[in-house]
């Protein structure tokens, strides 16, 4: 009789390129439990606290100080080391006051070093959009997120400002939106996939085919190092012309006109 459901268990040589870890020295690595970030696009918390952070020499070690309620993610105590890690996320470790913001770089994902004030808050993508019982409107976030818009009048909800691929900012771990960010010509971009996923700049032009859907549209972005070139899908908008959040790299005067 054949396997029901999916294996509990992860080969190292199965495991996204990204993650710090010796992939010949042993057979097994830790699987990120099903959550808010796919295998490919996230790292689970035990690998963080052990080869990226260095706070334990073993994943025995790493479990038991994520088992105390020492790491917080998103604002919130997590206590499964399996749990995973993706896009945008804020690590936090308040107890030697570090904290950490999940980006984008040219081989997957890495922890980013923010400030306690930046820690506060985290931009999210709308993915999708759906009209609920009495015309609210609920928005589908990148990181598994559902915020409930409510409208007054079913007829004109309050929600159509809101479109998809645009991104909020929110509060953590409250969920308040403080910030809506249009997809648009002259906002500022992260591309978080393909071939120039970490790079970032303004977004000059949006180039839309008939018959072609919206996410596949060709996107120019131009950055202090030159042009690039990528789709609508793997576009991240994280500000106007200047971030809302830091970025690798970026100068305290950037800025394109």
């Amino acid at each position: 009789m054949g396997k029901m459901g999916g294996s509990r268990h992860l080969k190292r040589e199965m495991t996204p390129t990204f993650w710090p870890i010796h992939r010949k020295k042993f057979v097994w690595a830790l699987k990120p439990s099903p959550g808010p970030h796919p295998i490919e696009r996230c790292i689970p918390l035990g690998v963080i606290v052990r080869d990226l952070l260095g706070l334990a020499e073993t994943m025995r070690e790493a479990k038991k100080i994520i088992a105390q309620g020492k790491i917080l993610v998103d604002g919130r105590i997590r206590r499964d080391e399996h749990f995973p890690v993706g896009l945008m996320d804020v690590v936090s470790i308040p107890e030697i006051n570090v904290n950490y913001r999940v980006l984008p770089c040219e081989k997957g994902l890495i922890l980013h070093e923010i400030s306690a004030e930046e820690a506060k808050y985290k931009i999210c993508r709308i993915e999708n959009k759906t009209v609920v019982d009495g015309g609210h409107i609920q928005l589908n976030l990148h990181d598994g997120r559902n915020i409930l818009i409510r409208s007054e009048d079913p007829n004109s909800p309050a929600g159509n400002i809101y479109r998809t691929l645009d991104t909020l900012k929110i509060s953590i771990p409250e969920q308040e939106i403080l910030e809506h960010l249009k997809l648009e010509v002259g906002m500022m971009g992260l591309i978080v996939d393909g071939e120039n996923i970490g790079r970032y700049g303004i977004i000059r032009a949006i180039e839309k085919r008939e018959g072609q859907k919206r996410r596949k549209s060709l996107v120019t972005i131009e950055a202090d190092s030159g042009s690039y070139q990528t789709i609508l899908d793997y576009v991240f908008v994280v500000g106007d012309n200047m971030p809302r959040i830091s970025l690798r790299g970026v100068r305290e005067a950037y800025a394109l006109s």
